[in-house]
């Protein structure tokens, strides 16, 4: 199967080079939002984004992840989001194993409505 150019791009850029930006871009995210989390989750999560996205291969469909982690990283360095943007990958309501409420009172009642 051929790999579309714009992959390429992206395996070439900083962003795609986990190493790179894991060492490099992680603890100045850290540092530019005060985040209490410790470096290495800060990586984690970056690495999770990626896997998340591992075996898409329409080229639509890249493309579009392409253009968006780009303009995320853009973003993020350019301290153009604010604190609860950045926390929202870190948030446990979105987790697998987080169930959902029984009714709406319950979940409304968590503040989950």
């Amino acid at each position: 199967m051929r790999r579309p150019p714009r992959i390429f791009e992206l395996h070439k850029s900083p962003l795609r080079d986990n190493s790179y930006f894991e060492l490099i871009e992680s603890p100045e995210i850290q540092n530019m939002y005060s985040l209490n989390l410790p470096v290495s989750a800060i990586r984690t999560k970056i690495r999770q984004e990626f896997e998340r996205h591992r075996y898409v291969n329409q080229l639509p469909v890249v493309d579009v992840l392409v253009a968006k982690s780009n303009s995320e990283y853009q973003e993020t360095l350019n301290y153009w989001k604010q604190l609860s943007h950045v926390m929202k990958y870190f948030r446990v309501e979105e987790g697998p194993t987080v169930k959902l409420p029984k009714n709406f009172m319950s979940g409304f009642l968590e503040g989950r409505n």
